[in-house]
């Protein structure tokens, strides 16, 4: 066998002495700086900014606030009345109570409560026997009255004759003469006493001075009447009067044919009408109140005598114009502010207000908004011009603006 050996290595190379000197250098420069630049960061540490996000997640996502149907409102152009509540009760502006002229023993009601009756209507009858014997009497009495009449002028005839022939003195004539007179006085007095009877006759025969409604009867037949005795209550109902009492000091408020709303009891949601006619100039005893008179048409007469309405009194009354909700307006750098929605936007209109009505929480845009538009009716916390919104799916869609 043979055995072969490697040869022996090589020795590295010697590198010269300026040449180790001149990597050297920059090696140890390198190292400083590593070591300075790590205790740089070591002693600041904690206190370095984090670094800045992407783009896309710096990005903030907008807020939308979603609105409900009570958020917003619709302008609507139309009149604005400002009122006055008042109540009070109903009365017939038109009543009588039917009494009788004559006494009398009561024959016959026609009538009852609740009947309706006319003008002239007969609607009771005394017993008349009497009656028809007193004009009877007076007849009588008229009739000798007349012949002691014809007989006089036919004296005064005769001695005008003979006063013409100078049979009779002047004075026979004028006593005959003054004789005619007297029977003529007689006749008149007479047929008055005979007109009378005639009157006291037809007055037996009881009559409705108005057309309306019995609301009581007083007498049943059989009974004894004397004059002026109450027979029947009747109320005219075309026409009523609502007494409403007012605060004197709303009074100035209240002029003569102002318009006026009113419900009552029983009718449930219906509305009716009436105004202003007359008000009274002083207060009522043991209040600072005072009566203002509402007159009232009443043609189907389904109200009655006595209820009890309430209502209101419209003291100013504006030409149509744009209506904002009072909640939704507010004051912004010295104005009258209202927020718009818009595109699904809100933005800031500056608006001019007139009449008020905080009763019904409606204020007038005489200018700065148009009819249609939608706005916030309150005023939300968090919503400021600019943000977005999201309308319920019920709200119509935003009228385009004019212009």
């Amino acid at each position: 066998m043979k055995i072969e050996s490697l040869p022996p290595l090589a020795p590295p190379p010697v590198e010269p002495t300026s040449a180790r000197r001149r990597w050297r250098v920059p090696v140890i420069v390198l190292a400083v700086l590593a070591v300075a630049g790590g205790g740089y960061a070591y002693t600041h540490k904690g206190s370095a900014s984090p670094a800045p996000a992407p783009a896309a997640a710096a990005e903030k996502k907008a807020t939308v606030h979603e609105l409900s149907a009570r958020d917003i409102a619709r302008v609507e152009a139309r009149p604005l009345a400002v009122t006055l509540p008042l109540s009070g009760s109903l009365t017939p502006l038109a009543q009588a109570t039917v009494k009788s002229k004559v006494s009398g023993v009561v024959l016959q009601t026609t009538v009852q409560e609740g009947m309706n009756v006319t003008a002239g209507q007969v609607i009771a009858r005394l017993d008349d026997n009497e009656a028809r014997a007193r004009v009877a009497q007076q007849q009588a009495a008229l009739n000798e009255a007349s012949a002691r009449l014809a007989l006089a002028k036919k004296n005064m005839a005769n001695s005008a004759a003979l006063l013409k022939q100078n049979y009779i003195a002047q004075n026979a004539f004028d006593t005959t003469a003054n004789a005619v007179d007297l029977a003529q006085a007689s006749v008149d007095a007479a047929r008055a006493q005979l007109e009378l009877a005639r009157i006291s006759l037809a007055d037996t025969a009881i009559r409705a001075p108005i057309s309306g409604v019995v609301s009581k009867r007083h007498v049943q037949a059989g009974e004894k009447l004397s004059p002026d005795s109450p027979v029947f209550s009747i109320v005219d109902l075309k026409q009523l009067t609502l007494d409403a009492q007012v605060p004197a000091s709303d009074i100035p408020r209240i002029k003569v044919g102002q318009e006026v709303q009113f419900k009552v009891d029983g009718f449930g949601e219906r509305n009716f009408a009436g105004k202003v006619v007359r008000i009274n100039p002083a207060t009522e005893a043991g209040s600072r109140a005072m009566l203002v008179y509402i007159g009232v048409d009443n043609p189907d007469g389904v109200l009655r005598a006595g209820m009890f309405a309430k209502g209101m009194v419209t003291t100013e009354k504006s030409a149509p114009h744009a209506l904002l909700p009072l909640l939704g307006v507010r004051k912004e750098g010295g104005r009258d502010v209202v927020y718009r929605v818009d595109g699904g936007k809100v933005e800031a209109k500056a608006v001019t207000l007139g009449l008020k009505n905080e009763d019904d929480g409606l204020v007038e845009a005489i200018d700065g908004i148009d009819p249609g538009a939608l706005v916030l009716a309150v005023k939300l916390d968090g919503v400021k011009p600019g943000d977005k919104v999201k309308l319920p799916e019920a709200t119509p869609a935003t009228p385009a603006k004019k212009g």
